[in-house]
């Protein structure tokens, strides 16, 4: 399908979705249709991951701000929100690339990803407060990323972080240098997610966020059935503990 505000790719067991709407890639209703599109098409790929990054020199400065008036924003919510939706049906770990500002909905879409790669001049924030709004999704994960404090201050007085500084929360896994952010990105997610199984990858995510939404009674029961009867029905843990009694690199079917 040929896009116009984000470019689709995959390659290799790597999926990417990247906002280009430069500069600030706003998040407008047809663009948001558009990421619904291509999410719904990757639910249905076997991938070892999914990266959402942007062109521009913002990842996304947030939904359009007239999208949020009138007879728009019931439609407004419900899109920006299918994102989410179909965000968790992506079985693969799902990696933000942030090489700029990611505010309001871009802020929320990053921090629904499973994990975020930034650079140093990357910054995040939810600014609706400013506007007389507030952002439903951070309002639903910020307590259980930062906590109930952190969460509650940075949606009531619209503050920035920079990655440095989000990196410390936990809000960031890695930080790397503006000028090398791209190959140091695309080295990351080589070294430590495109070399192993896309079924282990993906099991072990589902696995992770049962035990995120559990308390530990309950999450060890639903682990212990993927473990048993899914994970070592698979081709590839066989493989990978053979590979490792065998004194060799294993050879994954990705199945």
């Amino acid at each position: 399908m040929d896009y116009e505000t984000i470019i689709v790719e995959e390659k290799d067991g790597i999926g990417r979705i990247t906002f280009n709407k430069p500069p600030l890639n706003v998040l407008d209703i047809p663009m948001m249709n558009e990421i619904n599109m291509a999410l719904g098409d990757f639910q249905s790929s076997n991938l070892k991951a999914l990266i959402i990054s942007a062109e521009g020199k913002a990842f996304s400065a947030g939904v359009d701000i007239s999208d949020h008036q009138g007879d728009k924003v019931q439609e407004m919510i419900e899109v920006f929100h299918d994102i989410f939706k179909n965000m968790r049906g992506i079985d693969a770990p799902i990696i933000a690339l942030v090489n700029g500002a990611a505010l309001g909905g871009g802020c929320e879409v990053v921090a629904f990803c499973d994990m975020i790669i930034a650079s140093e001049k990357a910054k995040f924030g939810q600014p609706e407060i400013m506007v007389g709004v507030l952002p439903p999704v951070a309002a639903a994960i910020f307590p259980k990323i930062f906590g109930p404090r952190k969460g509650l201050e940075l949606i009531l007085t619209g503050d920035t972080i920079k990655a440095p500084e989000a990196k410390e929360l936990g809000f960031v896994n890695q930080v790397f240098p503006v000028e090398t952010f791209d190959e140091d990105a695309e080295t990351y997610v080589t070294e430590k997610l495109a070399s192993k199984s896309a079924v282990v990858l993906q099991l072990t995510k589902r696995a992770f966020l049962e035990g995120a939404s559990r308390d530990y009674d309950s999450a060890i029961g639903k682990i212990e059935d993927i473990y048993l009867n899914e994970l070592m029905e698979t081709d590839d843990a066989n493989e990978g503990l053979a590979a490792f009694l065998e004194k060799r690199p294993p050879v994954w079917k990705d199945q």
